[in-house]
């Protein structure tokens, strides 16, 4: 039987297919140094997998969450920790959503939104489901290349008007995957002015609001005077607390995309498994003193690869924020290419900047997430293989 027309637009998720030949390459026997996919390779803190244990033995917990938008415990540490960090104020729930993780919520946001012929306006390199949901809604996305000379941020005035016209969401993602920039609260400001005047939102994927490194932290769009009419922002514990696997995040902000998502959701899953929601509640009460020993962990590994690569004669800026290294190939490659001759010649393995878009080209992302005995150690292996590129 033929698939859907909705599911054959779409191409293959790319990290899948990475899995797959990475285990295709382990299955031989080959020992591969993994800067593949960006999944934090330590473990939950213990004050979260205590506060787990707690709540799994709540019998309340093991029951469908019928509040909607979460338990009142997890928005109401959402809203300390957003009025803490960012020090802007939400109320919950209108203004706070729970999700499972923020993958989903990134879909479902373009399903409350986007029919056929609309147009979603998408950074180029990207995350890819920001483009393939455009797709699968039946509209369309409109490339915004970010470029080094830009510092990775959109060009918003390049955006025709009879664009911007039609279209109904902008992402925007800072600290950016893949490439590592961090946007300041005056390009946000710039973003919210935009959304206003062609009546769209401005969707913020902050999965890596907490991975920076340096002593300015990275703002919450929401922090910008009336983004909580236009704006709606995506976190995650996924990256901040290595919580991959439990899939709880928020969005939170203007109150009708807020709604909108809730609405999708309701219709579409159960919500996250509550006794996590408690044990994230926990996790974001425990942030200041959890945080600064994450970003120090990534700090030394994106030093000790840019110097690594630095070394080899590469040209590497290091990032200042994601954990990430957006490295450009040598000239005359491809990012495929190249790629293909890591993993071939050096058994290491990275991501092609093309699977991130046309503007991805030319680069390859290098993740900090090593799933080694000793990373520093692993870091200071890959590059002495590298070196011996022909």
């Amino acid at each position: 039987m033929e698939r859907a027309y909705r599911l054959r637009t779409i191409p293959p998720y790319p990290f899948r297919e990475i899995a797959a030949l990475k285990a295709e390459k382990i299955a031989k026997g080959e020992k591969l140094i993994d800067f593949g996919i960006g999944d934090p390779d330590q473990p939950t803190p213990e004050f979260v997998l205590d506060a787990m244990a707690d709540a799994i033995r709540d019998r309340r917990t093991h029951q469908y969450d019928e509040t909607g938008h979460g338990y009142p415990e997890f928005l109401e540490a959402v809203a300390r920790h957003m009025q803490r960090r960012f020090g802007v104020e939400l109320e919950t729930p209108k203004q706070i959503q729970g999700t499972i993780g923020c993958k989903e919520a990134l879909v479902h946001i373009e399903w409350a939104y986007i029919d056929p012929g609309d147009i979603v306006l998408v950074p180029d390199p990207a995350y890819s489901v920001y483009k393939v949901q455009a797709t699968f809604c039946g509209g369309a996305a409109y490339p915004m290349p970010l470029r080094e000379e830009n510092g990775f941020l959109p060009d918003l005035d390049a955006v025709p008007p009879s664009i911007a016209k039609r279209a109904k969401l902008l992402w925007l993602n800072y600290p950016n995957n893949p490439t590592g920039a961090v946007a300041d609260l005056v390009f946000f400001e710039r973003a919210v002015a935009f959304a206003k005047q062609h009546d769209l939102f401005v969707c913020q994927d902050a999965s890596y609001a907490e991975v920076y490194y340096g002593d300015t932290r990275p703002p919450s769009i929401l922090q910008v005077p009336g983004a909580d009419e236009v704006a709606i922002e995506f976190h995650s514990l996924s990256k901040t607390f290595n919580m991959t696997g439990w899939r709880v995040g928020w969005a939170c902000g203007a109150a009708e995309p807020v709604d909108g998502l809730s609405k999708v959701k309701a219709n579409v899953d159960s919500g996250t498994f509550a006794a996590i929601q408690l044990a994230a509640a926990a996790a974001l009460d425990h942030y200041d003193a959890w945080a600064p020993t994450l970003r120090e962990l990534y700090r030394q590994r994106r030093d000790a690869l840019a110097d690594g690569l630095q070394s080899l004669g590469w040209p590497v800026t290091r990032p200042p924020g994601a954990f990430y290294l957006w490295v450009r190939v040598p000239e005359g490659e491809t990012s495929a290419g190249f790629a293909k001759k890591l993993l071939e010649d050096c058994g290491v393995l990275v991501v092609p900047g093309a699977v991130y878009g046309d503007y991805g080209e030319g680069y390859v992302r290098m993740s900090l997430t090593l799933t080694a005995e000793d990373p520093l150690a692993a870091i200071g292996e890959a590059v002495e293989r590298m070196g011996k590129l022909a």
